[in-house]
């Protein structure tokens, strides 16, 4: 399949081929695959969104006891490790520069 350019915004989980289209941070070079499982990745962030409002509206269930907290980390994590994997130049040394792909000890898993 062939790669095309695409422009994306984690904060509002936007995808889009056009440039002027709509506010990104990052841009990407993938195929049609690799954005549909993008896009799966951020609608389990957003059915993980729903689930938590519904929880923080349940007053003793402790916050830090939060399953749908884990599964937006996790999915974070993922959209930010495919996104530097098909980045562009500038989209990896973001990435990098916010140090989002460095565990606890201090190594980076990026695949640069």
């Amino acid at each position: 399949m062939e790669k095309e350019t695409y422009y994306i915004s984690v904060g509002s989980r936007g995808i889009s081929k056009i440039k002027t289209g709509t506010p990104f941070e990052l841009e990407i070079e993938a195929t049609e695959d690799e954005i549909r499982a993008l896009r799966g990745i951020f609608d389990e962030m957003y059915n993980a969104d729903v689930m938590g409002f519904l929880r923080a509206h349940v007053p003793f269930w402790e916050y830090h006891n939060d399953r749908e907290n884990d599964i937006i980390d996790r999915d974070l994590m993922n959209v930010y490790q495919m996104l530097y994997d098909l980045g562009k130049t500038e989209t990896k040394q973001h990435i990098e520069s916010m140090g989002i792909l460095t565990n606890l000890d201090g190594e980076n898993h990026s695949t640069m």
